[in-house]
């Protein structure tokens, strides 16, 4: 039978990228026989809602770098050589896993023979994930805090385990860091709780909020699927208007990695039937805020949505959120 090469660019690019992967992880190979564990552990995380908890977590332990940065969405995220390089030359790789990152997935099944490469996501117990049917799973755990300490707890035991001279300290940082994961969850806890009964449903862009919902009793209703790649339907939307008129929805909230085009339609149906809806509010889902900020932090990102979503429904929360940090709230 004959064997056809690549036909077009996107073939060759892929070819190209494909052959970049494999000689790197051939050089891993090489590399982690070299004896001894170097001063600080070189980590690379997907997510910011993974990397940035571990950077504190790990301390001057191991330093941590994040792929995807303010606003980008995973779901559609392709690696770059420059990512390749980077989690090629890593000692330990940390992504979210349950589909998440469905672009980067064959890279990552590759580099797993070479070192620890840990989809923490799935290491929360099946029994506490959203399924989707199909044996599917919402992989957008971090919503709840208490399920993505389980995940993060994950990352710390395997930092733990390549670095055994600092496990008491990945530790001990791990607890203090929960415990501020407790502080932020209680505090949701009590401002989505103030929500008015009459408004206890939030529409978003796309469906990355049903753990949130599940775990502060809101109705989460998305204009999109569990991934960005889905389109929203014109009957979808219009079941969305219905739901905003009737129950005399005050507002809709976008999100910092997904157009907010849906959204806007959203509105011009519900003003045409005579109910005027406001933007709630940016969310950040998929992707945290800018780096340097308390935005950019993972604790930060749940406070401001907590305190977003409670105010733009009619709950009480203060404008500055749980420490009177939050800098983007109206």
């Amino acid at each position: 039978m004959a064997v056809t090469g690549p036909k077009t660019f996107g073939e060759w690019r892929i070819r190209a990228v494909m052959l970049f992967a494999a000689g790197l992880v051939a050089a891993c190979v090489v590399l982690s026989s070299v004896p001894g564990r170097a001063a600080e552990l070189t980590v690379v995380a997907t997510i910011a809602q993974i990397g940035e908890p571990l950077g504190q977590i790990a301390g001057d332990r191991a330093r941590v770098e994040t792929l995807l940065g303010e606003g980008v969405d995973p779901h559609l995220y392709k690696p770059t050589r420059s990512d390749i390089a980077k989690v090629a030359r890593a000692n330990i790789v940390f992504w979210s896993g349950l589909n998440l990152e469905a672009q980067m997935a064959g890279l990552f099944e590759r580099l797993s023979a070479t070192k620890p490469v840990v989809a923490i996501a799935e290491r929360v117990p099946v029994e506490h994930r959203i399924g989707l049917g199909d044996g599917a799973h919402d992989p957008h755990i971090w919503m709840d805090p208490s399920l993505w300490q389980i995940a993060l707890q994950a990352a710390v035991d395997t930092l733990a385990e390549a670095d055994p001279e600092g496990a008491d300290a990945y530790r001990r940082r791990a607890d203090a860091y929960f415990a501020q994961l407790d502080a932020v969850a209680a505090y949701t806890d009590r401002v989505v709780a103030s929500i008015p009964a009459a408004a206890r449903s939030m529409v978003t862009a796309h469906d990355a909020f049903a753990y949130f919902g599940r775990r502060y009793d809101l109705e989460v209703l998305g204009i999109q699927g569990i991934s960005t790649e889905s389109e929203a339907g014109l009957h979808r939307v219009e079941q969305l208007v219905d739901v905003l008129v009737d129950k005399r929805l005050p507002a809709v909230f976008v999100e910092t990695s997904v157009s907010d085009r849906n959204l806007r339609a959203l509105m011009e149906g519900a003003a045409a039937r005579g109910h005027a809806v406001s933007i709630g509010g940016q969310l950040f889902s998929d992707a945290i805020g800018a780096p340097g900020t308390y935005e950019g932090t993972y604790i930060g990102m749940l406070d401001h949505n907590a305190t977003a979503i409670a105010r733009a429904l009619g709950g009480k929360a203060p404008q500055g959120g749980m420490n009177g940090r939050l800098a983007l709230i109206n």
